[in-house]
C-alpha cells in the first residue's frame, strides 16, 4: 500500500467516525440545534480538517498540505454564499425549525456524492486535455469579475427556480403536513412532499456554486487526493456553519468581494502556466488569507459604520423632535 493509498483511507476512517460521531452524539432527529451545539459542531468539523492537513504535512509534505489548506480555505468561504440560499429555501417551503438539521444533513450528503462525480469528471478530463485548465482560468476570471460587481438578491423568489419547476412537472408533489416525511400516500397514489424538495434543491444548489468552487481548487493543486478532501471536509462542514451564521450571514457583506479577488487570482495563476510563470503555493495561501480576512474586516468595518450613522441619525431626529415640542409648549 503506497502513500496516496494510505492517505484515502485514512480520510475514509475519519470522515465515517466523524460522522457516525455527528449523527449519533451531536446530531438527534427532531431536535433544533442551537448556537452552543453549533459553534460546539463548527469547531469540530474545523479541526477534524486541520488534523488531516497535520497528516498530510507528515505523509504527503508540506507542499501538498498546504495546497489542501488553501482549496480548504476557499471552499469554506465560498460556502457562506450557499448558505445565504439555503435560507431562503427553509423561508420559501416554510420548514419547520426542528427539521432542519436532519434535512440539511441528507441534501449535503447528496452534494457530496454529485460533488464526486463532478471532481472525478474534471480529473479525467484534465488527465486527457490539459488545456482545459486555461479554459477554467477564463470561467474564473469572469465568475470573480461578475461576483465582485454583482449585488446580492434578496427576497428572491424560488418559484422561478429550473430545478423547482421540472419537479413540479414531473413529480406527483404535495404541500400537505407529512410530519417530517418525505413522501406519503393519498388515495392510493404516492406524493412527494415539500421536504423531498428541499434536499434535491439544496444538493442541487450546491452543484451550482460548485461549478465555481471545484475548477477555482483545481487552479490552486491537481492532486487528486486534495481536491476530494478539502471539497468533503468544507461541505460536511456546511450544516453546522448554517445554524452558526443563519442570522448573522448579512454581517458579511464583503465577503463576496473577497472571495472574487481570489477567483480572479487563481484564474491568472491558471493562465499565467502559458508563459511557463509558476506561483509558489506559500504566495498563494497568502493571498487567499489576506483578500478573506481584508473582506470579513471591511465587512465588520461598514456594518459598524452604519449602525453608528443610523445612531447618529436617529438622535439628530429625536433632537428636531424635541425642540418641535417644546417650540409648540412656548407657543
Amino acid at each position: 500500500m503506497n502513500r496516496s493509498q494510505i492517505a484515502y483511507l485514512t480520510f475514509g476512517i475519519v470522515l465515517l467516525l466523524a460522522i457516525a460521531f455527528d449523527l449519533g452524539l451531536v446530531s438527534r432527529k427532531g431536535t433544533a440545534i442551537t448556537i452552543k451545539k453549533a459553534l460546539f459542531q463548527t469547531a469540530f468539523w474545523v479541526l477534524l480538517a486541520l488534523c488531516f492537513f497535520a497528516f498530510l504535512w507528515y505523509d504527503e509534505g508540506h507542499k501538498t498540505a498546504l495546497e489542501y489548506l488553501s482549496a480548504y480555505l476557499m471552499e469554506w468561504s465560498l460556502s457562506i454564499d450557499n448558505i445565504f440560499v439555503f435560507i431562503l429555501i427553509f423561508s420559501f417551503f416554510k420548514v419547520k425549525e426542528k427539521e432542519y438539521g436532519r434535512v440539511l444533513l441528507i441534501g449535503i450528503l447528496l452534494a457530496i456524492l454529485l460533488r464526486i462525480l463532478f471532481i472525478s469528471l474534471g480529473i479525467a478530463l484534465i488527465a486527457r486535455f490539459h488545456w482545459i485548465l486555461y479554459v477554467f482560468g477564463g470561467i474564473l476570471i469572469y465568475t470573480g469579475i461578475s461576483m465582485f460587481r454583482a449585488k446580492k438578491e434578496e427576497g428572491k423568489d424560488l418559484s422561478d427556480n429550473r430545478v423547482y419547476k421540472i419537479l413540479r412537472r414531473i413529480l406527483p408533489l404535495s404541500l400537505e403536513e407529512a410530519g417530517g416525511r418525505f413522501s406519503l400516500v393519498r388515495d392510493g397514489k404516492k406524493f412527494y412532499t415539500s421536504l423531498f424538495m428541499v434536499v434535491i434543491l439544496l444538493a442541487t444548489t450546491d452543484i451550482v456554486f460548485a461549478l465555481d468552487s471545484i475548477p477555482a481548487v483545481f487552479g490552486i493543486t491537481q492532486v487528486s487526493l486534495v481536491v476530494y478532501t478539502s471539497n468533503i471536509f468544507a461541505v460536511l462542514g456546511l450544516r453546522s456553519l448554517f445554524f452558526l451564521l443563519r442570522g448573522a450571514v448579512d454581517k458579511f457583506s464583503h465577503l463576496q468581494q473577497g472571495i472574487a479577488v481570489v477567483l480572479v487570482f487563481i484564474g491568472l495563476k491558471m493562465l499565467a502556466e502559458i508563459f511557463g510563470v509558476s506561483l509558489s503555493v506559500f504566495f498563494s495561501l497568502g493571498v487567499i488569507l489576506v483578500c478573506l480576512s481584508v473582506a470579513i474586516a471591511w465587512s465588520l468595518y461598514s456594518r459598524r459604520a452604519a449602525e453608528r450613522r443610523s445612531r447618529a441619525k436617529m438622535t439628530s431626529q429625536l433632537k428636531s423632535t424635541s425642540r418641535e415640542v417644546f417650540d409648540r409648549t412656548d407657543l
